[in-house]
This record gives structure tokens, sequence and C-alpha cells, in this order.
């Protein structure tokens, strides 16, 4: 830090915080009473609040009785389905994708797209999430609304293989055309659906696009037990060993789900030729009443990141990647029946650094350090549910809620002031898909855009 008599201005300044830090071996620390300065959307010092008391600022933010900490990163979600929150609900898997939702997504226009995404930003943003993967339809849509809210994004045109080549070609031009997009904060991907959606030949041809043209890949694959008993039904390989096959794995690739990963399948990841990641959302798998879950654990033990998720509100009923960081941890405690594992420390990890590997930035965001990207959200611990505080980390995950996030930031700008939302205007979204929505949730028609078939 400069000597605290100098008067030298940057953009922002938050003091008297206590901030959520991470060691050179990444373990999760608090630094009490400090400050952190941010210059050029890049968090430039974090030191002590007394340190900066000569340091001008075109911003300050008084963070006391505050957490500061990274963003939050929502590894996999289908953004602008927050449409269809609440539209298929008590279902088993088949009959949700086959009865309601890819019939109602056969109606999907980009002003649909639109207006879920911004929804869908706005409670991420009041949820203390800076950054989230998305893989949906009509995806130019989303980056608009993006690079208008000022979110952090990876995202991905997905495509079945019964669109033909168009859609994988679809896919790839979006991944070109809108990387490094909004100076920077989106980062894209090929998005084919999942392995039972999409050809060996297609998923082939993807992993050499992928490679052509340095772009990872984002996709479904293991979602569960009964997907990987039908693969090796039908196609004597499990999904993981599918993507083995097809190359897939020798790029980066982010696999949302995975509880139907089998031991067998771990040597693969671990030897895998590109970056592996998994995205794990237990939200919904309990909701499916699905028997595995996520094997953190196990995927941990050789070294594949698992970042945390929602997936999309149809199935999640909502974008709150708090709740999954909690249950993540509970649910790894019954699944593993120890409860030394996950511990409130470990899932502070997950959602933060893994999260940031998961979505390929984990050089660039995940924690609050010099040189990082200033993605930082702050946490109010002052009410009576966060009181006392005898362990910091078990608070921030068992008892903080993603209403206590007052500020968020990307990129040194402020999202969210005082929980006041400061670039997306909910009010005007909510009134204008309500007025869409009659024609969205049509079903009459008996048409749907694929179908479920495992």
């Amino acid at each position: 830090m400069r000597p605290a008599t100098a008067e030298v201005t940057v953009d922002l300044l938050i003091t008297g915080c206590t901030v959520l830090v991470h060691d050179d071996e990444e373990r999760i620390g608090f630094a009490q009473d400090a400050a952190i300065v941010v210059r050029n959307g890049v968090v430039e010092a974090v030191t002590s609040a007394a340190s900066t008391d000569g340091l001008s600022a075109a911003e300050h933010i008084d963070a006391r009785g505050q957490v500061a900490m990274p963003g939050l990163v929502n590894c996999h979600t289908h953004a602008p389905m927050v449409a269809l929150r609440g539209l298929a609900e008590d279902l088993p898997t088949e009959e949700w994708f086959n009865g309601v939702v890819w019939p109602v997504e056969s109606n999907l226009t980009a002003e649909h797209v639109e207006l879920g995404a911004r929804l869908a930003c706005a409670e991420m943003i009041r949820g203390g999430v800076t950054c989230f993967a998305d893989h949906y339809f009509a995806m130019d849509a989303v980056a608009a609304v993006v690079a208008e809210c000022g979110m952090r994004a990876l995202l991905g045109e997905a495509y079945f293989s019964s669109q033909g080549p168009e859609g994988r070609e679809r896919s790839l031009d979006f991944a070109l055309r809108q990387r490094g997009a909004a100076g920077g904060r989106i980062t894209t991907a090929l998005a084919p659906h999942a392995p039972y959606t999409v050809t060996d030949a297609d998923l082939a041809a993807t992993a050499d696009l992928a490679r052509a043209h340095g772009l990872p890949v984002h996709l479904h694959a293991a979602e569960n037990r009964d997907q990987t008993d039908t693969s090796l039904t039908r196609h004597g390989r499990t999904p993981i060993e599918v993507l083995a096959h097809t190359g897939i794995l020798d790029t980066d690739v982010l696999i949302a789900h995975g509880t139907g990963i089998l031991e067998h399948d771990l040597p693969l990841l671990a030897g895998a030729g590109g970056r592996v990641a998994v995205a794990s959302a237990p939200r919904g798998y309990l909701k499916f009443a699905w028997p595995t879950t996520t094997p953190v654990r196990a995927l941990r033990g050789i070294g594949v990141p698992v970042g945390l998720a929602t997936d999309g509100a149809a199935s999640n009923n909502n974008l709150d990647v708090w709740e999954s960081m909690a249950l993540t941890s509970l649910v790894q405690k019954s699944t593993e029946g120890d409860p030394r594992w996950l511990t409130s420390r470990q899932a502070l990890h997950h959602a933060t650094l893994q999260s940031a590997c998961a979505v390929g930035l984990g050089d660039t965001i995940g924690s609050i350090a010099p040189g990082r990207r200033a993605d930082i959200v702050l946490v109010d611990l002052t009410g009576p549910h966060t009181r006392p505080v005898h362990d910091l980390a078990a608070t921030l995950v068992h008892s903080a809620r993603s209403a206590d996030v007052r500020t968020t930031i990307v990129d040194g700008r402020v999202l969210m002031r005082d929980r006041e939302l400061l670039t997306i205007d909910v009010a005007a979204v909510a009134a204008e898909l309500e007025e869409r929505l009659p024609a969205l949730v049509d079903r009459a028609h008996g048409r749907r855009i694929q179908e479920y078939d495992t």
C-alpha cells in the first residue's frame, strides 16, 4: 500500500469488514477489520482498515458488521427457465421433460429468453451470485442481458443432434461471436445437450471444434443413475466412457450433475487430457428423488473440482447458490455417513475457488486477492439468526442466507447496494413476462423440442 498520508484516488474502497481469504494452500481464513482497495475493476490490495485512512476513493463503502466474500458462481443453470418456475411439480424426470418442459420449450421466443434471463440475473445478483454458467437456447439474448446488467457469465448455445448439423454450427457461431464480449465478462463454450440427445459423431465433431478454437465444452452427462444404466445397456458404455471415447474428455469440459458417475469412471476423469470439472445442484436431485448425488468426495480425491450450481428454476425453483452450498455440506454428510465431511470451510471452498475453477476462471475470480477481478459480495451478519458467531465459517454456511447479502459487486461495479438492485427493473420485467406467459405455457399443440428416452 501507498503511505496513508498520500491522497490517491481509487475506484472503490471497502472498509471495516471481515474478508474471507485463501492462503497459499487455498485454505479458508478470515482477515478482521480489513479494507479492500479496487482500481480498474481489479483488487489492488487487501489490507487493514487503518492503513487506508489517507486514501480517497470515487466510491467508499463502510462495511462494518459485514463479511466480504468472493462472489458466488452458479456453475450450471438455465437462467431463462425461471419463466417455468413451479410449472412442472412433483413429477418423475421422464414425465417432467416429455409432459411439460420440452413441449413448453417448443414455444420459446427470443423475447421469452430475454425476459427470463433478466429476472434470473436479478435473482442471482440479490443472492450474491456474480457469475453463472448458462446452457440454453437463443443465447444472444442472454448475452445482451449479461452485458447490460453487469454480471459475469460462461454462455453456451445448447443443441441436440435432432436439429441436424445446423445445431452444432449455431453453437460454434455463438461461441466465437460472443467470446470476450461485455468487456471480457462473457466467456463462451460449446454446448451439446447430453450424450443421450447428441450422437457420438456429433460429440466427436464438437471435441474437434473445441480443440481447434480453444473453447471449453459444457454439457449434461451421467445426470442420474438411470441414464448410466441405460447407456450401459444400449451402448456398452457409461456416459463418462462415451465422453472419453468421443474425445470430449480431451477438451476442457464442465459436466453438469454427474450423480450417475460410477467408481470405474473415476480413472477416466482423473486421466482426462483436458481440464474436467463437475457442477452439482443437490436440491434438484432431492426433488426428483434420485437415489444418488454427485460423488464430491471421490471427485475431490482425484483432483476434479466440483462447483456449486442450481440448475434451472423449473426443476430447482430458485437460483439460490447459498442454499446449494448448505445442502451440499448436509447431503454429503448424509451420503458419506461422516459428519466431518463436508465441513463448512470445505463448502466455502467449493462455493468460491472450486466454482471459479469449474467455469475456467480459477485464475481470475474466486478469491479476494491482489490481481483478481473485484467480484465481491458483502454479507450482513447482524441479524438474530446469525448471532452469536462462534465459528464464522459455520455461520456463513449454515446460518446466513442469500437474503443477508447487502451489496453485490462485479468488476468493481456495484450492481446492488443495501439490497437495492441498480441495473435491473424487476417490476417491469415481471409484468412483461406475465403478459407473455399464456403463449409460452400452451401445450395444446402436442409438439416437444426433444424426447427424453433414457
